[in-house]
């Protein structure tokens, strides 16, 4: 995976992701992707490109454990959330709907950074500065699950969890 790094700090909020004063398109996802990290970057979903990533720090999707807001991030396009730390829920649900969540320093990150993800190496490669991080290499099973669209549809293709 490749693609140009969008740079947010630390705590950002599913709030800062899935403005709350839009939640009444929740039942339209599309609509309400065009608005998502709306309120940390206003500029951030009409400057990303399919594939761009989000690099963050610590705590990344704190607050409600609404699912709309990995939901909407992975609609707008975005190829992986980077960040040094997630909340629990929004990684679980992250996971579950198909979004690539990776764990990692991002400190050498910048804004606008091109970077290149080898999930299956656990190789992250900033192509700007040169700088190889490391990310802790995800489970063929996660693999696997992430690459069928997430829980339901894994389930769905493969009748439940299989570990080959």
């Amino acid at each position: 995976m490749r693609g140009k790094a969008f740079k947010f700090g630390d705590n950002i909020s599913t709030d800062h992701i899935a403005p709350g004063r839009l939640f009444h398109l929740r039942s339209n996802l599309p609509e309400f992707a065009k608005h998502v990290l709306e309120d940390a970057d206003p500029e951030f979903a009409s400057k990303m490109v399919k594939g761009d990533f989000v690099v963050a720090g610590n705590n990344f999707g704190l607050g409600s454990s609404r699912e709309h807001a990995p939901q909407i991030i992975k609609i707008a396009g975005v190829g992986a959330v980077i960040a040094k730390s997630f909340a629990r829920i929004f990684y679980r649900n992250a996971i579950n709907i198909g979004l690539l969540a990776i764990e990692c320093d991002t400190d050498g990150i910048n804004a606008g950074d091109e970077l290149e993800l080898d999930i299956e190496k656990g190789i992250l490669t900033d192509l700007t500065n040169g700088a190889i991080i490391p990310i802790e290499p995800l489970p063929p099973v996660m693999i696997k699950m992430l690459n069928d669209g997430g829980l339901v549809e894994h389930i769905k293709k493969n009748g439940g969890f299989k570990l080959d």
